[in-house]
């Protein structure tokens, strides 16, 4: 230890007390959140005021004000000595088994390299492929809008036409105004605002999910909190679908549960129960007084058909339904980096739609506030346009 500098009496006590003053005053420009002790006072005041330095490194500590000690030690230390680790025991967090593979790919130095982690439009050479549909809705929608903010639910005429993109043009339950739906960011958010609204209005359910399926869908239900269950899909030996299986998991499972449905293009096999199938499983689940929520990511994929593609959330909307519906234009329209989808809802009249409709923009408000517009102005151009619709089918 060292000893002290020695002042006069006549100089220590008037340097104390304006040492204490500038102290008190110093506690206006400190965070009520950081001042949860004395101790933490003394840490953080020398990082905003070092001024204070030169009149407490004069100070003799006395006995009578321990603290003055203290200070005088937080600053003579350097602030990563003084400071709190907060983050020392973070661990490094798994890779993400699909985009784990796009890094895995893009550190290989191999000319010859494939990515088979997240499916994409390239070419014979591998390069990313834009469609033409979206270039020429690009040139449409290029300097027409300004960049404000979209409405907490998106943009208006993208979620109407995503709407009836997937339940019909002339669907009743669109005709009537019965789907509550939103603007998301992409299927992965669509599933998550879901996630969410299960959690919050239906409380007692359990989201049944297929062996196998998409890996992000576990990680969704949990940080939502929601509990899970697995129902059986596929059978490795007939490289099919298990029917017996998934219709004895389904009958058995709690009347009010949950089932996540692949609506078409199942991920990751690639296969899709039969028309005949999709109306025995409607039938059983709507005895059991199920939910079905649709994870539509590849519409106009399995078949090459958007309408045929849909054919299975039409089945259950026929047989009278109240279904939930995760859309994505990732795949079918190519815009990855736009993270354009739609989130919606089935409910029994107007009214209630409407009240839906207001809890599912709820959910979304702390989430990310509201959705981007580029992805949606290219999905409407699309859509509302025949020559480009159908130019974007052909595509598809």
């Amino acid at each position: 230890a060292c000893s002290p500098p020695v002042l006069s009496p006549y100089l220590t006590w008037p340097i104390t007390w304006c040492t204490i003053l500038l102290l008190t005053w110093s506690l206006r420009f400190v965070s009520s959140e950081r001042l949860t002790s004395l101790p933490q006072y003394i840490r953080v005041v020398p990082k905003m005021f070092p001024a204070l330095a030169l009149s407490v490194q004069k100070l003799q500590p006395a006995a009578s004000l321990p603290w003055l000690s203290c200070l005088k030690r937080a600053y003579s230390t350097s602030g990563a000595a003084a400071g709190t680790n907060w983050f020392g025991h973070v661990e490094m967090a798994p890779r993400d088994p699909i985009l784990g593979v796009t890094e895995k790919f893009l550190a290989d130095k191999n000319p010859d390299k494939i990515n088979l982690g997240v499916g994409a439009y390239r070419d014979d050479d591998g390069r990313p492929v834009v469609l033409e549909s979206v270039r020429e809705a690009e040139q449409r929608v290029a300097g027409t809008h300004f960049m404000e903010y979209l409405p907490i639910g998106g943009l208006r005429d993208f979620v109407t036409e995503s709407v009836k993109l997937a339940y019909g043009d002339d669907s009743s339950v669109v005709t009537n105004g019965q789907v509550a739906a939103v603007q998301s960011l992409s299927g992965t958010g669509s599933c998550r605002l879901f996630a969410e609204f299960q959690r919050r209005f239906m409380p007692h359910s359990t989201v049944y999910i297929p062996v196998p399926t998409w890996s992000n869908h576990h990680n969704i239900w949990r940080d939502a909190g929601v509990a899970q269950k697995a129902y059986r899909y596929y059978k490795p030996e007939t490289r099919g679908l298990d029917f017996e299986g998934l219709m004895e998991d389904v009958k058995n499972a709690p009347s009010g549960s949950v089932f996540l449905l692949h609506a078409c293009a199942h991920n990751p096999t690639g296969v899709d129960p039969t028309p005949e199938q999709w109306s025995a499983m409607s039938k059983l689940m709507l005895d059991k007084s199920h939910f079905a929520f649709f994870d539509m990511a590849y519409q106009g994929f399995a078949t090459g058909d958007c309408t045929r593609d849909a054919a299975a959330i039409r089945t259950f909307i026929g047989d009278g339904h109240r279904v939930g519906l995760s859309q994505s234009y990732a795949k079918n329209m190519g815009l990855y980096g736009q993270r354009v989808g739609c989130f919606s809802l089935v409910c029994d009249n107007p009214m209630e739609a409407n009240k839906v409709e207001s809890q599912m923009k709820l959910i979304a408000r702390p989430m990310y506030s509201n959705p981007p517009l580029h992805g949606a102005l290219l999905v409407s151009k699309i859509l509302q346009d025949a020559d480009l619709k159908q130019q974007w089918y052909q595509e598809v």
